[in-house]
């Protein structure tokens, strides 16, 4: 049986069980006095909107170039396939991986799962509740590995910067791909995980 089912609700502030009452839609914890629901309002519907709009900027985000290096005042911008690539020419394969999983594999793995959370929380579809609450944390793990990349740009931006001799400057494309960052890591935020208990009936899924 779910909490919800007892008619017991958590505090998102203190976690503090609270016991629900029937027709009484503002609920106020009894310790601290925030605001308390069954399951958080529009989450999905916010969820979507985060998540749509870093699709959409994920796309100039790997088009426009992420940085300059500059070496005796000559240099071309770089995006972040391009920087791999150039990575791996120069024999930095551990580093040129690194960036490819940090900068493309993870951010595209984000994108993909919360859409695909969001589309069986919301059609029934067969995932257990099992395979999605392992994929959230799995998401939510890998959240961290995003901001690598933006990371790596600061700390060359204010470490290498001679003047004509070697210079490094951000463009673009780093401000769309922090974007995309911080925006997945709100969808995984606004996301009610609860919810995937909501729709899951199988014996196996309660065990």
């Amino acid at each position: 049986m779910r909490a919800i089912d007892a008619g017991i609700l958590v505090c998102p502030e203190c976690h503090q069980l609270n016991r629900r009452e029937e027709n009484h839609d503002g609920l106020q914890c009894v310790r601290c006095g925030a605001r308390v629901h069954a399951r958080h309002p529009n989450s999905l519907g916010r969820t979507w909107a985060l998540l749509l709009t870093a699709a959409i900027l994920y796309i100039p985000a790997n088009l426009l170039p992420i940085m300059t290096v500059s070496a005796l005042g000559k240099g071309e911008p770089d995006t972040i396939m391009s920087g791999v690539v150039a990575l791996v020419q120069m024999g930095s394969l551990p580093v040129a991986l690194v960036v490819f999983v940090a900068s493309i594999l993870v951010p595209t793995f984000k994108l993909v799962g919360i859409a695909l959370l969001l589309i069986s929380v919301q059609r029934h579809q067969a995932l257990s509740a099992r395979q999605r609450i392992l994929m959230f944390r799995f998401i939510e793990w890998i959240g961290r590995w995003s901001m690598l990349d933006i990371f790596v740009i600061a700390t060359l931006v204010a470490v290498v910067n001679f003047g004509t001799l070697a210079r490094v400057e951000p463009n673009l494309g780093a401000v769309a791909f922090a974007t995309v960052v911080i925006l997945t890591m709100l969808a995984a935020t606004t996301f009610d995980p609860r919810l995937i208990w909501d729709n899951t009936e199988s014996d196996d899924d309660h065990e």
